[in-house]
């Protein structure tokens, strides 16, 4: 029996106007009041399914349809692609994690591989998915997808490439013989005091932290240094806060402190610890102190130390800025660092969905500054410069070895 035009044309009058739930509560009640064989006739007129009409209907006697504002029962609907291939991230994260780059302070990623090249490799060990929804994962872990065009940062040195992956390599290496390795940097330095923090934060309307109305950096303003220890493995940091100057003595002192209070119990079989670190800066490639105050850790530990630098103006790459500096700067966003305490309590309370904890303690002591490392105390330190830009890449070890 065709369904009456009557019928039809009502129901065309309002079906572009309703969503998927108010369409199948309308069509269920012009099915009831038609009564027996009403729900083959209005599945005529209107193309719903008769099991879709039929739902309706039950809905409408059981008072049970959705929540305003919802179209399906909650859990309704397809599963999310990561449901369904519980190893689809962790393939994707491994495909991307020597190539990802980003702003130290954002969490926003991106990486030079295309999508289509994502998806290819990944349906190729058993991950079969799309360019498409590549992008839309990606782009929900906080990523942006960028072309093959390599961009520019610093001067590119003819090798940055090559210790990039050298750098993976060690990295990998050391994780799989289950030899500590730690991200290291300074994330830049703070004002201390009722100055204004970037960002923004929940507050009563109308109700903002007031500020200072100028933050120049006068001399005498406190500043904050902290030195920060990312554990690749643990997926935990370590972040001393200076108080003083950012010294080659001032990092060693940090990575000193995060053995003693995480490290040697942690690793306690390890007789080696890798270290990756940018070209510069306090613990920078050509910088002598950096070197003899490792040294130094490694004879009281019994360490063998080794490390490896990031080539020069490409800091952003170093694991320390995304997985440990972007979360900071997220947590005490707008928020202004009054006194040290809070910095540290700030600090300490970051964590993040993936199980980042970590750890924080203030650091008040002195480092001298303009100290001169001279050829014959740099003729006691042990180190074996690696065969690939030995410059960059070398291992200290105990002077009793």
């Amino acid at each position: 029996m065709e369904a009456s035009s009557g019928l039809r044309g009502r129901l065309a009058a309002v079906w572009s106007l309703l969503d998927e739930r108010t369409r199948r509560l309308m069509a269920a009640n012009e099915a009831r009041a038609l009564g027996r064989g009403g729900i083959s006739e209005v599945s005529r007129a209107c193309g719903l399914s008769r099991k879709a009409i039929a739902k309706g209907m039950r809905e409408i006697d059981a008072g049970t349809a959705p929540p305003p504002g919802r179209i399906r029962q909650p859990g309704a609907g397809r599963k999310k692609i990561t449901v369904h291939d519980p190893g689809l991230m962790s393939a994707l994260e491994r495909l991307i994690e020597p190539e990802t780059r980003g702003d130290p302070e954002s969490p926003l990623r991106w990486t030079c591989k295309s999508t289509r090249t994502l998806a290819v490799e990944l349906t190729r060990r058993k991950h079969p998915i799309s360019h498409m929804k590549i992008a839309q994962v990606l782009h929900g872990q906080g990523y942006s997808l960028q072309g093959n065009r390599k961009t520019e940062e610093g001067g590119d040195h003819p090798h940055r490439d090559a210790q990039f992956r050298h750098i993976n390599t060690e990295v990998k290496r050391a994780l799989v013989k289950g030899t500590p390795v730690i991200s290291v940097d300074t994330k830049k330095k703070e004002l201390v005091g009722n100055y204004e923090n970037k960002g923004q934060q929940w507050l009563p309307a109308k109700k903002p932290v007031k500020v200072q109305g100028h933050d120049f950096p006068d001399p005498d303003v406190p500043r904050a240094y902290p030195y920060g220890i990312y554990d690749l493995e643990r997926n935990t940091g370590f972040v001393n806060v200076g108080t003083d100057h950012d010294t080659g003595a001032f990092a060693v002192a940090s990575i000193r402190g995060w053995w003693r209070h995480q490290g040697r119990r942690l690793y306690s079989d390890a007789s080696h610890v890798l270290i990756t670190a940018d070209g510069g800066g306090s613990n920078g490639s050509r910088l002598r102190l950096w070197k003899l105050e490792l040294q130094k850790l490694a004879d009281d530990t019994g360490l063998s130390i080794s490390v490896c630098h990031f080539p020069p103006g490409t800091s952003k790459w170093n694991k320390i800025e995304h997985s440990l500096f972007s979360f900071i700067s997220s947590n005490w966003r707008g928020e202004p660092l009054r006194d040290y305490e809070t910095i540290v309590k700030l600090i300490s309370r970051t964590a993040t969905a993936k199980g980042l904890t970590v750890t924080c303690r203030l650091d008040r002591r002195k480092y001298q500054t303009g100290r001169k490392v001279t050829d014959e105390e740099m003729k006691h330190v042990k180190l074996e410069r690696h065969k690939f830009h030995g410059e960059w890449n070398y291992t200290i070890r105990p002077r009793s070895s």
